[in-house]
């Protein structure tokens, strides 16, 4: 679809509800086509000057915003979901652009993150409280849930709309008011995002979006402003350990959605067709480029030759530009080329693709890799791209050490015809999130999150509008 010049030329920063110029005085940043490898558009490139006065409206604005009724800001969640719905092909047809999404990607991702604003327009009516008689009976204890004020909002390149709505929804259900920094690689989808949630009613300064080539000093200055109360990240690992550092000097309260390792696991007595429909989703959505992606296959020795064969195949049928996305960068591309490259010096064996295809854009052949060594760095880094790697195992003890010999901890996957089985298989593996007999784990209502280096708490479900909310305890005589 055609788009017009003014959803992807963005001068101006978004603040207090206004386009407003850089102070920083930068030349703007450019947004690529990862399609065509060409310039797609610009955004503004904000200092740090800029991000304060993004603090300085969510500030001002916090106040009014916190103190409306959750009524109200529920009624103007649901109409979020409301004017996205309506804006649908507009938002899939911009992610397109700036992600290489394939339309079905563009047009799912856009149904689910409007699906947050209308979970945590339910949850804005349902934050809890408690009063209790003290064990003394001398006063009652009065516990309730406050905003836990100006929040800032880092999201990456991957899922530019479910991303921000995921961090926005629970904190503006909460109380908070908002500034949000997407990646500067596909920030043109949340520039849209905010303008509809103004169109929907959002009051000016409770959601302010900037973006910047000076991510670091940017981030820093506002992680040390006393008014910023709220760091929710997502993205890689190393970065989430700098952001947490840097949160310590004022204390910040972090949720930290950081890098995975997904094993993908088939018993022998999985059914192998099922197990493969379920992998294609959990390894190619997105292009095999989200944080939830199956990265190492797990196959028992079983079943092993006909998971390769069928996933060979269906990888096979997958058609590059189409059905099958770019990778975000030229240097993505030539990273995931080279695990390839590696994984194969070690002894591993390409089944089909394995190279860059020929084409102009950032695309890299839907990839198959069997017999990976354990130790080769494909299967202990996330790949982030259309390639799978395949292992055998042979008993549930093996597969188990295998999966959790990582530090990551976010996802997980086991396809069994023994349901009892893959619960249990599901208890002993280390992470955040399991799907058994499914390839998508991922829901609104559901808490999303992992454990060790993948995270600190949850988005998602009851749990995340928790994330925005402070406890006060009061203790009453009457």
């Amino acid at each position: 679809m055609s788009l017009p010049t003014e959803l992807l030329e963005r001068p101006h920063l978004y603040i207090k509800g206004a386009w407003v110029p850089a102070a920083s005085g930068r030349p703007g940043i450019d947004v690529d086509d990862p399609s065509t490898g060409t310039r797609l558009g610009g955004v503004a490139d904000a200092g740090p000057a800029d991000a304060i006065r993004a603090v300085d409206a969510a500030a001002d604005a916090l106040p009014a915003w916190s103190a409306t009724s959750p009524r109200e800001r529920a009624e103007i969640l649901r109409e979020c979901f409301a004017v996205m719905m309506r804006n649908r092909d507009t938002l899939a047809g911009l992610m397109r652009a700036e992600n290489g999404k394939t339309l079905a990607d563009a047009l799912g991702e856009v149904d689910y993150a409007a699906e947050f604003f209308r979970w945590f327009s339910e949850e804005a009516v349902r934050i809890g409280g408690d009063l209790r008689l003290a064990p003394s009976g001398a006063n009652r204890i009065l516990v309730q849930q406050q905003p836990v004020g100006v929040s800032l909002l880092i999201t990456p390149w991957n899922f530019p709309a479910a991303m921000a709505t995921r961090k926005l929804a629970p904190a503006l259900a909460a109380g908070c008011t908002t500034v949000l920094k997407p990646s500067e690689l596909t920030p043109l989808t949340a520039y849209l995002v905010a303008e509809l949630m103004t169109e929907a009613g959002v009051p000016p300064g409770v959601v302010n979006v900037i973006t910047s080539t000076e991510n670091p000093v940017v981030v820093a200055g506002m992680l040390h402003d006393p008014r910023v109360r709220k760091l929710s990240f997502t993205g890689s690992t190393a970065v989430g350990r700098l952001l947490l550092a840097q949160a310590a000097d004022q204390i910040v309260s972090c949720s930290m959605e950081l890098g995975g390792n997904a094993p993908f696991i088939v018993l022998p007595d999985a059914d192998v067709e099922q197990a493969v429909d379920g992998l294609m989703v959990a390894k190619m959505r997105n292009g095999g480029q989200a944080c939830t992606a199956a990265n190492r296959v797990y196959a028992h020795a079983a079943v092993r030759d006909r998971v390769v064969a069928e996933l060979s195949r269906r990888m096979g049928e997958l058609v590059v530009g189409t059905t099958c996305a770019p990778v975000i960068t030229a240097a993505a591309r030539d990273r995931i080329v080279s695990l390839v490259g590696g994984a194969v010096r070690g002894g591993a064996s390409v089944v089909t693709g394995g190279r860059s295809a020929d084409r102009p854009g950032w695309y890299v052949e839907p990839t198959v890799v069997d017999a990976t060594p354990p130790g080769s760095e494909m299967m202990r880094t996330e790949i982030f791209g259309p390639v799978a790697a395949v292992a055998a195992f042979t008993d549930v003890d093996e597969v188990v050490a295998a999966a959790n010999a990582t530090p990551y901890g976010l996802a997980a996957y086991v396809y069994t015809g023994d349901l009892r089985a893959g619960l249990a298989l599901a208890d002993r593996i280390e992470a955040g999130m399991v799907a058994v007999n499914r390839g998508l784990v991922s829901d609104p209502a559901a808490p999303f999150g992992g454990v060790k280096q993948s995270g600190l708490g949850r988005e998602g479900g009851r749990h995340g509008i928790e994330e925005f909310l402070e406890t006060k305890y009061v203790a009453v005589a009457w």
